[in-house]
């Protein structure tokens, strides 16, 4: 391990302990403007600031999937949204996530434009939208214009397992959880190919610290993959600027050579 990574790994562990106190406080003391029914209003247009998509853990600036493209392709320095440091993945799944990192160019299920499931979806940089009702929360994804639902009644189960997985929402306090299953084993957490099985069960957590940041967290199990539970942590951060909204990235046009290219050409032969 080189010295940057070092000192990135070190850095990552201090800023995560400040920024967990300073969260802390700011639960304790934000009341901020409600719904109707009394809760949290977290309606608008959110994104996240960070390199988690590159990689969730701590990582130094390094070169990117493609040479040719040169810095345009590089994958910028992170401090990482991991707690705790590195990944507890068991020996055959780490041995899987390097054989990913290996066919990164043409494996990432981003890269297809394939849906980039639950939590990888919350950072991608892409802004997102939070359409709010006491009945039910309505995520609408810019990229790939993937969307959630979130039942806020009784919990109900998934017919079967899809690429976003089935979300139960409650409210603890001014807390908004989420509890997500059925999820399938095709995305990643990140581009140099960490990933998961379907045996995925994630549990997030949406706390509003100020009227344009809410404090996210996701707990992951998956007794398959990793020898224990861990945790992720991040701001996303609301959208104010004059206008905000969604646009379109309608990415599938896009992947139609690395999908079907192979197809085409031996047609053509």
């Amino acid at each position: 391990m080189g010295m940057n990574r070092l000192f990135v790994l070190a850095l990552a562990v201090t800023l995560t302990a400040s920024a967990s106190t300073q969260t802390q406080q700011s639960q304790s003391s934000y009341r901020g403007p409600r719904t109707p029914d009394g809760r949290p209003d977290l309606n608008g247009i959110w994104q996240s600031m960070n390199t988690a998509n590159w990689d969730i853990q701590a990582h130094s600036a390094a070169p990117g999937r493609i040479a040719a493209l040169g810095a345009q392709d590089a994958m910028p320095a992170g401090l990482g949204v991991v707690e705790g440091g590195a990944l507890p993945y068991l020996p055959a799944a780490l041995a899987k996530k390097q054989e990913n990192f290996e066919n990164r160019l043409t494996a990432d299920p981003e890269l297809k434009c394939f849906m980039p499931g639950i939590p990888r979806a919350m950072y991608q940089p892409f802004p997102f939208q939070i359409i709010q009702s006491a009945k039910g929360i309505l995520m609408v994804f810019e990229f790939a214009e993937a969307v959630r639902t979130i039942n806020m009644g009784k919990p109900t189960k998934s017919p079967g397992d899809t690429w976003m997985g089935w979300s139960n929402g409650r409210w603890e306090g001014d807390t908004l959880v989420i509890d997500v299953t059925s999820q399938n084993d095709q995305t990643w957490f990140d581009r140099v190919g960490d990933f998961h099985s379907d045996a995925l069960h994630v549990v997030e957590r949406y706390v509003p610290i100020s009227s344009g940041v809410i404090q996210y967290e996701a707990t992951i199990t998956d007794p398959q993959t990793f020898s224990r539970p861990w945790k992720m942590s991040m701001p996303l951060y609301r959208h104010v600027e004059k206008n905000a909204q969604l646009l379109e990235f309608k990415c599938v046009e896009f992947a139609e050579e690395l999908v079907y290219g192979n197809l085409r050409r031996k047609s053509e032969q």
